[in-house]
């Protein structure tokens, strides 16, 4: 069986799936597609080789632009309930990456999270929040660089605005207003088994996104940086027919990929990395050629070390138990034992 990532959004679904793979004896493969990204995998190589010795430490920075990020507080995924907020949601991937490249597990994590950029309060605090509901049929959206126009994207129109007769779902509620429960800038830090640390921080409401990663060793330090949008201009209603929606143009402002390998006494050296930026960094391909056997174009990728880079059910669980372990500090304020939150995790070899 396959799923995409997150594997589920709560301790106890995860539980059931875990039990299930038990039970059955079948296994499940988490569609963790940043693991085949080139540049990713040019990480872990060199970390694996020994590039910088043992790791001691690692900062992780990723940053959701204003087109992006907004998108999550236009819709379903804003309530927490849903989604289990963008450190479940999407800051799985990055989890999960963390513990391929150091090939440890998390032990521990703490963190602080908010809704300072979006919502009600925050929005009318900045300046930023416009008298709507939601963008269709709103005049006071017209205007709104964060409204999302349904009806002016044929895609967007036919999948969302002619369907809500049949499902209700309002795909373009206003980011500033409503309920909101999930945060948008979130700051987490991880200890790993083997005695690493990760600080990891989020932010929703960048004016260009993109990652970077820093990896400290014994030996030296690898740097990576990844700005797959310089800036996003800002959208209307009325100077735009294509709506303000991610993935609307996929290298659109695209920026690069630095690589550098900066060893204790030696100087620094730029690592030369194959790089794209649709397709998830050029992931997506190459992941369901090894789940599935070629179905793209072009050499296959299939068997040896890139099958290996599939993802099990036990590396989702591990992957989505850090995000819980960071919701949970955000609401307690405590640090979180992350072989405490999901039920059989560890029985799993």
């Amino acid at each position: 069986m396959v799923t995409e990532k997150p594997m589920t959004v709560d301790a106890q679904r995860c539980a059931r799936i875990l039990d299930t793979v038990r039970e059955t004896g079948n296994s499940l493969t988490v569609a963790f597609n940043y693991r085949f990204n080139p540049v990713h995998e040019k990480v872990r190589t060199l970390l694996a080789d020994g590039a910088i010795g043992e790791i001691l430490s690692v900062h992780f920075e990723w940053l959701l632009d204003v087109r992006h990020g907004a998108d999550y507080f236009r819709r379903r995924h804003r309530e927490k309930r849903n989604s289990g907020g963008l450190m479940v949601h999407k800051s799985s991937h990055h989890f999960d990456l963390v513990n391929w490249w150091l090939a440890d597990e998390p032990a521990e994590a703490f963190g602080y999270g908010r809704l300072g950029f979006y919502g009600h309060e925050a929005g009318a605090r900045h300046g930023l929040r416009r008298e709507y509901d939601r963008a269709h049929g709103a005049a006071a959206a017209a205007e709104d660089p964060f409204a999302l126009d349904l009806a002016a994207n044929d895609t967007l129109r036919a999948l969302y605005l002619d369907a809500e007769q049949d499902d209700g779902y309002l795909r373009d509620r206003n980011v500033f207003d409503g309920p909101i429960s999930i945060e948008d800038d979130m700051a987490v830090l991880v200890r790993y088994v083997q005695g690493a640390t990760m600080a990891y921080h989020l932010t929703a409401y960048s004016p260009w996104e993109g990652y970077r990663v820093m990896f400290n060793g014994s030996a030296g330090r690898l740097e990576l940086e990844v700005e797959e949008s310089n800036w996003q201009p800002p959208v209307t209603r009325v100077a735009s027919h294509t709506g303000a929606v991610h993935g609307d143009a996929a290298a659109e402002h695209a920026g690069g990929v630095r690589l550098t390998l900066r060893p204790l006494w030696r100087p620094p050296a730029e690592i030369d990395v194959e790089t794209a930026h649709e397709a998830h960094g050029g992931g997506d391909p190459r992941m369901l050629d090894a789940i599935f056997g070629q179905v793209h174009a072009g050499d296959p990728v299939t068997g040896g070390e890139v099958a290996a880079r599939t993802a099990t059910e036990r590396d989702g669980a591990l992957a989505l138990a850090v995000g819980l372990a960071a919701n949970e500090c955000f609401e307690t304020g405590r640090p979180v034992v992350v072989r405490d939150l999901i039920p059989g995790l560890y029985d799993l070899s």
